[in-house]
């Protein structure tokens, strides 16, 4: 029966339990033992198993049981039982973690504590705690290591369901002489062949190896397949060097303007590759499409002329829709122009005299946005920074908050002229 690759779900936490293996004793004749009073009956088992599998707590599974926590927690353990609980975590359960988790392994910890491996990890995590190094690998572990190579559950996972890393799992299968069945070692020229030939079609991994199963061949996962064609000498156009008659072509293409599209299928090289290697030989701007592969019409001289002058000055939606164009674009562009927008630059020592003088003097911060060319919001936030809280019930009042209908525009040299001494109740010399 052939392997395939699968994905587990989000409530698997073991894929197989785990028997610890006894040692032989020798046999001897039974012998009548004394009944003891805390003996778990199989009742009691399956009740607990119900409660378990109902994610109820260990306290509340003690208090329908009538035993200590200590005693139900135990029994968990030795049942090996685990689950991905919905239940917060109690203070019992961090003493414990905190206890016992830089001396235990992760697994043997999870399976008294009645809860998966990744979760015990997460909240290591939010506890701050941490391992001293990497302890030995425990029966289970190996167990679900064994059976998730066997069965073609991914690597990832399967680290993800042990709570080790990545490349530890990978050195303990191969210490354990394991080998994932999605990557069996039994290439067969027909196979390979029949790879290379479905590969040249443009299809992907997957698809490939798809289609190789339903032809009868190994099952496979993209990985593999993938690593497999490279060494065969297959490639896509990632990492593959350039060679000199592929230049030339995208030369002529740039030279004669034409479409880049038939060149990048001809040449088997991703959008990405065409623009880097053009880019790497001087090539942007010869196009007739000077700015590659971007979308929509070429910006004019007086499209950008325009945009360096409203740019951090005019919002920039408004400056898209003046330019027909999208908001996206216009901050794309302008960030390849080298423009910093108005409300992001860095506030100057005139700026900050400016908002002192007018938080001292009364002034709107609506008008010392409109006078410095900046957002209103950012005038608050850098405002507070400096102490000077336009909102603050206890700010000075000289002066009119909101801007008069008749009075002239704030500007920043009228801001900065307030510095004189202005008696009470005199009208601020704020003028254009």
């Amino acid at each position: 029966m052939t392997q395939t690759s699968f994905d587990l779900d989000a409530d698997i936490v073991e894929l197989t339990p785990f028997v610890p293996a006894t040692e032989t004793a020798p046999t001897i004749p039974l012998s009548e033992l004394a009944f003891r009073a805390d003996a778990w009956l199989p009742d009691e088992t399956a009740r607990l198993r119900v409660a378990f599998t109902d994610d109820c707590t260990i306290e509340e599974i003690a208090a329908q049981l009538g035993r200590s926590r200590a005693a139900v927690a135990t029994r968990i353990h030795d049942l090996g039982l685990r689950r991905n609980s919905r239940r917060s975590w109690s203070d019992w359960d961090d003493e414990e973690m905190a206890r016992c988790y830089a001396h235990e392994p992760t697994a043997t910890l999870s399976a008294r504590l009645g809860r998966g491996v990744s979760a015990l990890y997460a909240r290591a995590r939010l506890l701050g705690l941490s391992e001293p190094g990497s302890p030995p690998y425990s029966g289970w572990e190996d167990t679900q290591l064994r059976t998730g190579y066997a069965t073609g559950v991914p690597v990832a996972q399967i680290a993800s369901l042990i709570g080790r890393p990545f490349a530890g799992v990978i050195s303990r299968a191969s210490a354990l002489g394991l080998r994932h069945a999605c990557q069996p070692d039994d290439w067969s020229n027909a196979e390979m062949n029949r790879a290379l030939e479905l590969a040249t079609t443009g299809a992907r991994y997957v698809a490939i190896a798809e289609v190789l199963v339903a032809e009868g061949f190994p099952a496979r996962n993209s990985r593999s397949l993938g690593q497999r064609l490279r060494k065969l000498g297959y490639g896509r156009g990632w990492g593959r060097p350039w060679i000199a008659e592929e230049d030339a072509l995208l030369h002529h293409a740039y030279a004669t303007g034409a479409s880049l599209t038939p060149l990048r299928e001809r040449l088997g090289r991703t959008p990405h590759s065409i623009r880097w290697r053009a880019e790497a030989l001087g090539l942007k701007g010869s196009h007739v499409r000077r700015d590659g592969f971007r979308q929509g019409p070429v910006w004019t001289a007086g499209e950008e002329a325009r945009l360096r002058a409203d740019y951090g000055k005019v919002p920039t939606r408004q400056i898209a829709e003046a330019l027909g164009r999208g908001v996206r674009a216009v901050l794309y562009h302008a960030n390849r122009m080298g423009l910093s927008h108005g409300f992001m630059r860095a506030f100057s020592a005139d700026e900050d005299r400016a908002i002192r003088n007018a938080w001292a003097y009364g002034v709107s911060m609506v008008d010392v946005a409109q006078a410095l060319g900046r957002d209103p919001a950012v005038i608050g936030k850098h405002a507070a920074r400096l102490g000077c809280r336009f909102n603050d019930p206890a700010r000075p009042t000289r002066g009119p908050k909101t801007r008069r209908a008749n009075r002239p525009p704030v500007t920043l040299p009228s801001l900065l002229a307030l510095d004189t001494a202005v008696p009470t109740g005199v009208d601020l010399p704020i003028a254009a």
